[in-house]
Parts: C-alpha cells; sequence; structure tokens
C-alpha cells in the first residue's frame, strides 16, 4: 500500500501532492489495478491535514479514471499509467542512483539536485520540440 509524504515547504498544495505520488506509484507499477488506496482516517491521521484536502485529492483521481470509489469500501486503483515493468526500469533507476550519489558527493543538497534534473529535463523537451 502506498503512503503518503508532504513537503510543507513545497509551492505545491498538499492535495496535489497526494495526486502526483499516486501518479508516479501508478507509473511505477508500485499500484496496480485493484489495489485500494489508503482511507481517508489513515491518510488524515498519518499526515495530520483537513479530511477535505484528501477527499480533493482522491475526487481529482476519480476525475482522472485512475481510482473509483466504493461507498463503505475504499477507493481502489482503476487504471495504471505504467508503460514499462518495474524490471526493464531497474538499470535506468540504478544509474540515476549513482549519478544522484555522485552529485551528492559533490556536495548538492537535495533541493539543488531536483533543480539541475529539472533544468536537464526542460533542456531535452525544448530540444525535442525545436
Amino acid at each position: 500500500m502506498i503512503e503518503f509524504h508532504l513537503d510543507k515547504r513545497s509551492a505545491v498544495p498538499p492535495y496535489q501532492q497526494v495526486v502526483q505520488q499516486v501518479r508516479h506509484a501508478l507509473r511505477l507499477g508500485l499500484l496496480e489495478v485493484g489495489d485500494q488506496l489508503p482511507t481517508l482516517k489513515e491518510v488524515v491521521a498519518s499526515l495530520a491535514i483537513n479530511p477535505n484536502t484528501v477527499l480533493k485529492a482522491y475526487k481529482e483521481l476519480e476525475n482522472l479514471g485512475l481510482v473509483a470509489a466504493r461507498p463503505g469500501i475504499g477507493v481502489f486503483v482503476t487504471k495504471t499509467l505504467g508503460e514499462e515493468s518495474l524490471v526493464a526500469l531497474g538499470p535506468l533507476r540504478q544509474s540515476l542512483q549513482r549519478w544522484m550519489i555522485e552529485a551528492r558527493q559533490a556536495g548538492l543538497d537535495d533541493e539543488s539536485i531536483d533543480a539541475l534534473y529539472q533544468e536537464c529535463l526542460r533542456s531535452l523537451s525544448a530540444r525535442d520540440v525545436a
């Protein structure tokens, strides 16, 4: 089962962080069709957030067609986003982890690593468009 984490320093609203974490888990194959998301009470207790925030996130996921609520039972995954299996992504993940270790050894903190990664991604995306 997925365990949510919030970055209180992030400019991304908490409900959107929950949505992003579910989407990432679906994309990586960590959540599969039929899996149940944590209950509203579980998420509220673990993150200490307003229940309406969780409801908003789950409603957005439902509107995207990724989950379905079953009243009295829970919220379940109805669609995945993964194109590759985790086995196929393993070598890429290991390579990225090695790069992150090198970045840390070079003195970069998490925010700097993320900024560098995002800039490289934007640069590649810009090349794809050109």
